[in-house]
């Protein structure tokens, strides 16, 4: 952990009370794995992180507050994606691999923060400013770039009659649906499997998405017919 980290009453923490501080974010990023949000209390995380309630207190007002430094962490670790769209070309077959790097990055990055990203489409969906604000930097660091490599390809003169090339369609809507396709097949893979796609379907199907919404085009094969 970098950064100076203060108290609740606003003393700074030592070493050893941010690893504590640490350790209560952990146990709390777990048990959102396993149980539903509202129903993990204070003294819950304190048992499983080896402290007392009060510790807790020191450091969070509430398990809310707690919930939402996990959430500031997600937002921390989504600029990265940014990376996998930004300056990268949609051509041939480097615009494949753009895309299948995109899928495999935002469905890894699902993966690892499974638990809060819930909590956060959870809070927004129930209206709270604070989680909506987070689901939109969440999102917007891949919708941002990704709108701007639909508008430079709409610059460049997008095959006629294509998603990329229809100026009427705003890149910003197109980029943000397939932005929250790809978040709602990483949040379901199980329904999905249920109804027969298999979890090997489902990275060739995002990419060819993908890159049809972008480029208006199939992606080329991987032999680059």
């Amino acid at each position: 952990m970098t950064g100076q980290v203060t108290t609740v009453d606003g003393r700074v923490a030592g070493r050893r009370g941010q690893a504590t501080r640490q350790k209560l974010l952990d146990c709390l990023g777990k048990m959102l794995g396993t149980s539903a949000y509202r129903d993990v209390k204070v003294i819950d995380v304190a048992r499983k992180a080896g402290t007392s309630p009060a510790t807790f207190y020191q450091y969070f007002p509430d398990v809310e507050a707690a919930v939402l430094e996990i959430a500031e962490g997600a937002v921390s670790e989504s600029s990265g994606l940014s990376q996998l769209v930004a300056g990268r070309s949609w051509a041939g077959r480097a615009g494949r691999q753009t895309a299948e790097e995109l899928v495999d990055g935002y469905l890894a990055f699902w993966r690892r923060n499974d638990a809060i990203l819930r909590v956060i489409d959870l809070g927004a969906a129930e209206g709270d400013r604070r989680f909506v604000r987070i689901r939109t930097r969440v999102q917007g660091a891949v919708v941002k770039p990704l709108a701007e490599s639909i508008e430079e390809l709409r610059g460049r003169g997008g095959r006629s009659g294509s998603s990329a090339g229809k100026k009427d369609v705003s890149a910003v809507a197109l980029a943000g649906s397939l932005v929250t396709m790809l978040s709602a097949v990483a949040s379901q893979p199980k329904s999905l499997q249920s109804l027969g796609a298999k979890q090997t379907d489902l990275r060739p199907a995002l990419t060819q998405l993908l890159h049809l919404g972008v480029t208006g085009r199939k992606p080329t094969s991987p032999s680059g017919k």
